[in-house]
Formats: structure tokens, sequence, C-alpha cells
């Protein structure tokens, strides 16, 4: 006949059935632990610094191997109620005073060994957030830059879900004035992109005082067309930072064409600026047409002395009718809504252009004569004249 479990039998099965009772988690993370509950039970032992730097341990060890703090703490309550529900006949057979005095013990040690575990837990959490973030800040600055080995990119990349071989754009969000910690603009900004686009091919960071979000360009994905749109539009909830500008660079495919959509993107910033864009998005291509206008600076100069210089005869100086000609254009060369966008009378209007006639000898009504004054008005902008001299502009 049989005799009663051993102690190490008896905690053996505590053991199996607080793993079961908290889906499966692995008993081995109980440690000493149940020896600590059956030491407070039969003797009242409380536990010591060692023992509960042990469990401390045990909770690293947990988030380390991806058990939850919540199923760790399961596990642990689970083989409290047990130790106490399986407690040998020696223990339930003591007076009610010593009964009470177990029980004691036994509470003393579940709330020590857990606030234990939950802080081993969180501390090897914290460690592994710092050490992902590191490895994310560090792939997206390899990435960016476009120089690093692409074997390893591919590797380094996988862990954060993206595929390497696939398309993706980069997306720059420059705030309207400095701020002291981008961190709560990133982390607000996140949890909205991985919201629309999941948790694969998609990375956000910060770079230069600039967020920076890496997406895959899929049509087939919802919202992947409007990132511009929807980072704005998040962006423009908080309370700092505003106005911010964001840009888009193109998606191109593969890990060097994430490095030329962020040169897109960041080139889009610089250019919008100069320009004085007012539009809080910029598409890099729809400023296609300023890339091709400043590759060559010399012509574009030469181009806007040639065609522009003698704008500055007019009284007032070039600035005004360089005003009024890009209104024009941007119009649509209508003059009634070129002249409510310059606060003017559409008389105005008219007269500013028949001096731009006059001067130039180039007629903006005239679509022989349009593209080069347009495209000359566009290279003003970009070359800062007339306020910058043409042979200091542009550099």
């Amino acid at each position: 006949m049989a005799g009663p479990p051993t102690d190490e039998e008896w905690l053996a099965h505590v053991a199996s059935g607080a793993s079961r009772d908290a889906g499966d988690v692995p008993q081995e993370l109980l440690g000493e632990y149940l020896h600590m509950l059956a030491e407070a039970a039969t003797h009242g032992h409380r536990p010591g610094r060692r023992e509960l730097e042990a469990v401390r341990l045990q909770g690293r060890r947990a988030a380390e191997t991806g058990v939850s703090a919540g199923r760790g703490v399961d596990l642990y309550l689970s083989a409290a109620r047990r130790v106490w529900s399986e407690l040998p006949v020696v223990v339930r057979e003591r007076d009610g005073t010593a009964v009470r005095a177990a029980a004691e013990a036994v509470l003393h040690v579940v709330d020590d060994a857990v606030a234990s575990f939950a802080e081993g837990h969180a501390e090897a959490g914290r460690e592994l957030v710092r050490r992902e973030e590191t490895l994310r800040r560090e792939l997206v600055e390899d990435l960016l830059r476009g120089d690093a080995h692409l074997g390893q990119l591919v590797v380094r990349a996988e862990p954060f879900g993206l595929d390497l071989t696939r398309a993706h754009h980069v997306a720059l969000a420059l705030p309207g004035r400095p701020l002291s910690s981008i961190q709560a603009a990133t982390s607000a900004l996140e949890r909205v992109v991985l919201d629309r686009f999941g948790d694969r091919d998609v990375l956000v960071a910060t770079k230069e005082g600039m967020v920076v979000v890496l997406a895959i360009a899929d049509p087939s994905r919802r919202g992947t067309g409007d990132l511009g749109g929807l980072i704005h539009a998040e962006l423009s909830r908080l309370r700092r930072g505003s106005p911010w500008r964001v840009a888009v660079g193109r998606p191109h495919p593969g890990a060097y064409g994430i490095a030329r959509s962020y040169e897109e993107a960041r080139e889009a910033l610089t250019m919008a600026a100069r320009m004085h864009l007012d539009t809080p998005v910029v598409q890099t291509r729809d400023l296609l047409i300023y890339r091709v206008l400043a590759r060559d600076q010399p012509a574009l100069a030469d181009l806007v002395e040639s065609t522009l210089s003698r704008l500055e005869e007019a009284r007032g100086g070039a600035r005004p009718l360089l005003d009024t000609l890009a209104a024009y254009f941007d119009s649509g060369c209508v003059a009634t809504t070129s002249a409510r966008a310059l606060h003017l009378s559409v008389r105005a209007v008219t007269y500013r252009l028949d001096r731009v006639r006059s001067l130039t000898g180039l007629d903006p009504a005239d679509p022989a004569h349009r593209f080069t004054l347009q495209a000359a008005v566009l290279g003003a902008r970009l070359l800062g004249w007339p306020e910058r001299a043409l042979g200091t502009g542009g550099g």
C-alpha cells in the first residue's frame, strides 16, 4: 500500500496544477517559491532577501522568454491557492490560532513574492524596450543612410517586420518650432500608424528633430496612399510643434530605395521652405519641376536675369510684379481669382500684368510666352531673387 506523498512529490503536484491553471505557463518560473510557501505554512517562516531576489530573477526570466507579467502572477497566485488547499494533515490539525498564523505567513510570502516577481518582470521589460529602441534607431539610421551591408540589413530588419524586397516610402514630419522632446509626437503617431497599417513593414522613429515614418507602399492596403495626410492630421492634434509640415518621398523597392525616398522627402522639405509653399503636406512628385530647375543653378540664374531683371525698374521694385505673376499662374491665369488672392482690384492686377509685358517683352496671357515667364518666376523663388543677388543666391 502506497504511503502519503513526500514533500517534493506534493509540491511537484502543486506546481503542475498551477501551471495548468495559468494557461501552461512554465512551472520552472516558480523557482523556490513553493518551498517558501510550504515553510511559511508549516513553520511560519518569512522569505529573506536572498529568496526574494531569486523570485525577482524569475520575473526577469519570464519577461525575457515572452511570458506576460499577468500570466506569471496568475501562476504564483494559483500555486499559493493550491498549497493552502492541499496542506498536509499535520497543519490542518493545529488549533485555530496556529492556522491563522500560518495563513498570515503564507499571505506575506505571496505578497512579497508577487511584488518581487512583478518588479523583476518590469525591470527586464524596460531593458528590452531600451534595447529594442536602440536596435530600431540604429536600423533606421542605416536604412536612411543607405550604405550598410544589404545582407545584414535584411537580417536586422526581419525582427521589426520589414520585408526589404518590397517598395517602401519615407515621410518626414518637421515641427514648426523646435521641441525639447519629440518623443510624445513619436509615441502618438506610432499608435495611429500601426493601427492603420499594421505592425509589419512600418517603423516610426526620430532623426535630427524630425519624426520619420517608414511605411510600405501597397495600393491594396487601406490608407497607404495618404500617408502624409494621416501623419499631419495626427500631429496637428498635439499641443506642441504646430504647425507641422510633412514631406513624403516616392516609393522605391529594396533597402536602398528607402534611402532614396528619404532623400527625396528631405529635399522636399528644403524646397518647400525655399519656395515659401503654404501647403502642409508636400508630395515629392509635386516638386519635380523645382528639382529640375534647381539642378543647373547657373542656367537658372541666367534665365531669371535675362527674363525678369528689368522688373526692378518698376516703381516699388520687382517684388510686387513677381507676386502678381505668381498669383496669376497659380490661379490658372484668371485675373479675377488672382485679384482675390492678392487682395487687389482686377484693374490693379491687369495694370501690373501690362507692366510686366512692357518691361520684359513677354505677355503672361500668351501661351508662347507663359512657360518662359512661369519658369523664371519659379527660378526667382528658388534663388531668393530679388532679395538675394543672383551672383550669390541659391548656394
